[in-house]
């Protein structure tokens, strides 16, 4: 005879799973955004770099070449700000994902407990039940 518990137990398992392969693609996530993040702090830190380098003894065309490489950083820093956005968005998509997930996991160990403490009572008053009768019928 399967109890309740046991008959939950695959259930069980397949919502742990799920709970433990959202929270890895959550902790590849976050490290994809701090990889965004990291990317956009270098283009900034470069961008400061080049722009504060600039020579006042350089040509014109010097001059021309370094704004027009300045700009290109500039868009490249736009780009990176989309991409950072897009990853923070992933991001709260994915950790919802794992908060669902786990809710589901915990709810359903919650339903386990109870059945198995419903069962583990059910034994106790069984038992009782069966000591009871047998108290009775060694009485003269």
């Amino acid at each position: 005879m399967s109890s309740r518990a046991e008959r939950l137990q695959p259930a069980v398992d397949q919502a742990r799973q799920r709970s433990e392969d959202a929270l890895t693609r959550f902790a590849a996530q976050q490290q994809q955004l701090a990889r965004a993040e990291h990317q956009l702090s270098e283009l900034h830190r470069y961008r400061d770099e080049y722009a504060s380098g600039g020579d006042a003894a350089s040509s014109v065309s010097a001059m021309l070449n370094r704004q027009a490489f300045i700009q290109r950083i500039d868009q490249a820093i736009t780009q990176q700000v989309a991409e950072v956005a897009r990853q923070q968005r992933q991001l709260e998509l994915v950790r919802a994902d794992w908060t669902r997930s786990h809710a589901r996991e915990s709810a359903l160990d919650s339903v386990v407990a109870h059945h198995v403490e419903n069962e583990r009572r059910a034994e106790e008053r069984r038992e009782q039940a069966e000591l009871d009768e047998r108290f009775q019928h060694r009485r003269p």
